[in-house]
């Protein structure tokens, strides 16, 4: 099977929304009136971001679901995408269960393939999304006050479990390492929640490389320190609420542990009931874990309010 005929038989569909898609040198996108363009780019690479191992529809979902996320912190609707695609040779039935994978995301949000690239080499995916958001009302990480809450959506830190066990640095129950493992393989993105927290929210990140390393990027950009609650934030560990496992690797894989795709964002307490109703409105889990401080820095603290002494990280593909 050469190359286009690959393109046309798993991932060649009719244009619905945009005036042109898949087939041309360029695809053509018509944003509603008064709204802007969000435009966000991320790459997958074998061995670095998922294991060979990995089920195929799994990580074409993964695929589409990490670039949403970035759509989801800004309050953006999904528009369109494109793929590049490196493949190590023609497999069919991968190519089948990951474009399935990667449709089913798509459609689930309506969002449509547009154009992209397919080559030979490493396994590798790129994924460019477009979505709109009315103008001026994008939720930017550059928003957040002194005295404002931190929230976070859904749970932190299932991804970690999952990859310490793949790891072999803990073990865990076969049904426990299997809501990890979906939760690492087959991420959230809270598109929903992001679109209902415009208005509401002051800031936003999706966390990728960790809460503490994302966080920071809100407390950088808007030139703010915060303290966060290391066992609220624990507490959101869906996978782990019966493995008996130690504060230390718990505080770990909450606060450093990356690919967990929710978003943290910042809102006025005031705003208490707007966030917890833009929850509700999108099916999601929030939780408030922290405050936006005026002092410069991350103070991360117990439930009773004294420092942890514990270091937390975050993701760097260069370290």
């Amino acid at each position: 099977m050469g190359e286009f005929d690959l393109i046309t038989r798993y991932f060649q569909r009719p244009a619905k929304r945009s005036p042109l898609g898949v087939g041309d040198d360029c695809a053509l996108l018509a944003p509603a009136p008064g709204m802007q363009l969000a435009v966000s780019c991320d790459m997958l690479v074998e061995g670095r971001h998922f294991l060979s191992t990995v089920d195929p529809a799994r990580l074409g979902h993964k695929a589409l679901a990490v670039n949403l996320s970035d759509l989801a912190a800004c309050g953006a609707k999904p528009l369109a995408f494109t793929l590049a695609l490196a493949l190590p040779g023609v497999d069919e039935p991968w190519l089948e269960a990951f474009s399935r994978g990667l449709f089913a995301l798509a459609d689930e949000h309506g969002c449509e393939l547009v154009g992209g690239d397919t080559t030979r080499g490493p396994l590798n995916i790129c994924i460019t999304v477009f979505g709109e958001v009315p103008a001026g009302a994008a939720l930017l990480r550059s928003g957040a006050h002194a005295g404002d809450d931190i929230w976070v959506s859904g749970t932190l830190g299932d991804a970690r479990l999952a990859l310490e066990a793949f790891r072999g640095t803990l073990s865990l129950p076969a049904d426990v390492f299997a809501q990890a493992r979906r939760r690492m393989e087959q991420p959230t993105p809270r598109v929903a929640l992001g679109q209902a927290l415009r208005g509401t929210a002051s800031a936003a990140v999706d966390v990728s490389d960790g809460l503490v390393g994302d966080l920071g990027h809100i407390l950088a950009s808007s030139k703010v320190g915060a303290t966060l609650d290391a066992d609220v934030a624990t507490g959101v560990i869906a996978a782990a609420a019966s493995c008996g496992l130690g504060t230390e690797i718990l505080r770990t894989c909450a606060l450093s542990g990356g690919d967990d795709y929710e978003l943290v964002f910042t809102a006025p307490p005031a705003a208490r009931a707007a966030v917890e109703q833009a929850g509700r409105e999108s099916t999601t889990r929030v939780t408030r874990i922290g405050r936006i401080d005026a002092e410069a820095g991350l103070r991360i603290v117990d439930a009773g309010g004294a420092p942890v002494a514990q270091r937390f990280g975050s993701f760097d593909h260069f370290v």
